[in-house]
């Protein structure tokens, strides 16, 4: 079976299903998304590797893990989104140490958020996502997208994954930069992620409009 390599589009979370996230995957070499529920510990670990400028105070679990395993000289060369059954995706880890490669069992969530910290590539199989790949109307990074109509786009759909736009949406637009700034930093040192990824968005938004 072919492997299909996948990126990261962004994560979301569903007013429609209470508690639940969906980490958005896309095909590299195509237009169609993998989109895979998650807990919220799981998509804030993702949402922390994702901003490469929010640094916690603490290591979280799975930077725990990616310091232990650099101590032991344990690489993660790449993800694999290996099987789907019953709406449930299963993935393996493949490490190498001393050049023996190793296969680790793993919830794809945090096998993704170790490929994250790791730099290391996230496939799945060609059947997987002919099965649950899904042709989205709707921009996971449009904030014109209303939550509804989002988790409409993939609830119909008949996928395993909803959305909508709160990790990306922003409530910052009327603070100076100052002002965000001071605000990232004391998100990150209540370790409150999700709303200082929200404040690096706006920050970075901000950045890009003055370099226009």
């Amino acid at each position: 079976m072919s492997l299909v390599k996948l990126t990261i589009q962004g994560i979301s979370y569903s007013q429609t299903q209470n508690g639940a996230y969906a980490l958005i995957l896309n095909e590299v070499d195509g237009d169609r998304k993998l989109p895979i529920v998650i807990g919220a510990f799981e998509a804030q670990s993702i949402a922390i590797a994702l901003e490469k400028e929010i640094k916690p105070p603490r290591p979280l679990t799975h930077d725990l893990f990616k310091n232990f395993a650099e101590r032991f000289d344990i690489v993660v060369k790449q993800v694999i989104i290996h099987k789907l059954v019953d709406g449930v995706f299963y993935s393996s880890i493949i490490c190498e140490r001393d050049k023996i490669e190793e296969i680790i069992d793993a919830r794809t969530s945090d096998a993704i958020a170790l490929a994250l910290r790791f730099n290391a590539p996230i496939f799945t199989y060609k059947n997987i996502l002919d099965k649950a790949g899904i042709y989205m109307k709707t921009n996971l990074m449009d904030d014109e997208n209303s939550p509804k109509e989002m988790d409409e786009s993939l609830s119909n759909s008949n996928t395993y994954g909803v959305e909508d736009n709160a990790v990306t949406g922003s409530t910052y637009s009327k603070n100076s930069l100052t002002e965000l700034t001071e605000l990232l930093e004391n998100a990150v040192e209540k370790e409150d992620y999700r709303e200082a990824a929200k404040i690096r968005d706006e920050i970075s938004k901000r950045e890009d409009s003055n370099l226009k």
